[in-house]
């Protein structure tokens, strides 16, 4: 089966859980400019949650452009990644009201890493499907950079229980990392036609 109506569904839901992050953001109670001080960490989560949906829509949808067929495995594994996405609107409405507690951090650090695994499992489920010397197979050989981030999710959950704000800073500076779009998509689609 071709993947349109995985793709449709997918960046349905990355849409609504940009739409459900965003509504945790409570209108201050009066007009001056120090009512928004109580909200910037709330705020704070919530853009570098935008930011990791971001890459996952991005670095999804560069994904399905290479992928030809998918069967029931690849939509299971879809669905996986789309349950730990899911879970960023609580996770992240934790960590905004508890920026530097360690189990709300520890927690957001879980849902970045098993949605880190689940791109992982996903990818070699598509690769599987697609054959060794597919496009995908090409462009995902060697993926140091998502097995590399598990990696250092994992440190950073355990960071979370001695020092939680390390463990932001580590989320963060992993987003931005990922901010750089992954091109071995783009390349090998351009020098497979």
């Amino acid at each position: 089966m071709t993947t349109n109506r995985l793709e449709a569904f997918s960046d349905g839901v990355m849409a609504i859980i940009i739409t459900i992050m965003v509504l945790e953001m409570k209108i201050p109670d009066f007009g001056g400019i120090e009512s928004l001080i109580p909200i910037i960490p709330t705020f704070i989560s919530y853009v570098l949650s935008f930011l990791y949906v971001g890459i996952y829509w991005n670095n999804h949808h560069h994904l399905w452009q290479a992928v030809e067929h998918v069967n029931g495995k690849i939509l299971w594994a879809n669905l996986h990644l789309l349950f730990w996405l899911s879970l960023f609107p609580v996770t992240t409405a934790w960590l905004g009201h508890n920026p530097v507690s360690e189990v709300p951090v520890a927690l957001y650090g879980v849902v970045l890493f098993m949605a880190s695994v689940a791109w992982y499992i996903m990818a070699k489920l598509v690769i599987q499907e697609e054959g060794t010397e597919s496009k995908v197979a090409t462009a995902y050989k060697n993926d140091i950079k998502t097995r590399i981030s598990m990696g250092i999710y994992a440190f950073a959950i355990i960071c979370a229980f001695i020092f939680p704000l390390a463990s932001c800073i580590i989320y963060a500076v992993l987003a931005f990392l990922w901010l750089i779009p992954d091109t071995r998509i783009e390349k090998t689609l351009l020098t497979k036609k």
